[in-house]
C-alpha cells in the first residue's frame, strides 16, 4: 500500500512539472532534453556539422535535441540499456568503459569528435553520498574518453553531483581544458544537487 502511494505521489509531481509536461507535448523522451537545449543556447556548441558522442543516452532526449541542431555531422549514442531508434542517430549498446565498446567508439569517430555529452547518473542505492560519488566516477571516465577523442577545440559536457568527488572532477577538468564552467540549468529540479560541467579546448592533445 505504501509503495502504491509513493508511486501515485511521484506521478502527480511529474504531471505538475512544467518541463515534464512540455516534453510530452513536444515529443521529447525526457525532460532532460530542456537542460541540453538551455545549455546549448548559453554556450552555443552544437553546430550543424558537429560530430557528437552521447554517453548514457537512454532514453534519448539529448540525442533528439542534438539531431535537431546537426544537419551535416553525425551522432553516436551509447548506453548499456537498449534505446529505441532515433532517425539519423547511430546507437551502440554497451558500457563505454569496456574495451570493445571503447574501440567501437574510436573507430566510429576516427578520434575526431567535436562534442562529448554525458547525462549519466549511477543507479540510486539510497545512499546519496555514495550515489554522488559513483556518478562523479562516471563523469571522470567520460572526461578521460573525451580527452582522447575530442578535436583541439572540442567540448565536453557532463552531469555531476556536489559531493566528495567534486573537487577531483574540477581539478582534472582544469588540467585538461582551457575553459571550465559549472552550470545549473533552470530545468534542473531545485532540490537536486546536480550541476553540469562545461569544458572546452583541450590543453593536452
Amino acid at each position: 500500500m505504501k509503495k502504491n502511494k509513493i508511486s501515485k505521489n511521484w506521478l502527480i509531481n511529474q504531471k505538475r512539472d512544467l518541463f515534464f509536461r512540455q516534453s510530452k507535448i513536444e515529443g521529447y523522451r525526457s525532460r532532460a532534453a530542456y537542460k541540453l537545449i538551455e545549455m546549448n543556447k548559453k554556450f552555443k556548441f552544437l553546430k550543424k556539422s558537429s560530430f557528437v558522442l552521447d554517453l548514457g543516452s537512454c532514453p534519448g532526449g539529448w540525442s533528439q535535441v542534438a539531431k535537431k541542431e546537426i544537419i551535416e555531422g553525425k551522432i553516436l549514442a551509447v548506453d548499456a540499456k537498449s534505446m529505441e531508434k532515433i532517425n539519423k542517430v547511430d546507437f551502440i549498446k554497451g558500457d563505454f568503459r569496456e574495451k570493445k565498446i571503447y574501440e567501437k567508439i574510436m573507430v566510429y569517430f576516427n578520434n575526431k569528435a567535436d562534442v562529448v555529452l554525458s547525462d549519466m547518473a549511477a543507479n540510486t542505492s539510497g545512499n546519496k553520498a555514495y550515489d554522488s560519488y559513483r556518478t562523479g566516477d562516471l563523469c571522470l571516465n567520460a572526461m578521460s574518453l573525451a580527452t582522447k577523442i575530442l578535436v583541439k577545440d572540442g567540448v565536453f559536457l557532463s552531469k555531476l553531483f556536489m559531493g566528495s568527488i567534486y573537487n577531483e572532477i574540477n581539478a582534472k577538468a582544469k588540467e585538461c581544458f582551457k575553459k571550465v564552467v559549472k552550470y545549473k540549468p533552470l530545468s534542473s529540479k531545485k532540490k537536486s544537487t546536480e550541476i553540469y560541467i562545461f569544458c572546452k579546448g583541450l590543453l593536452k592533445i
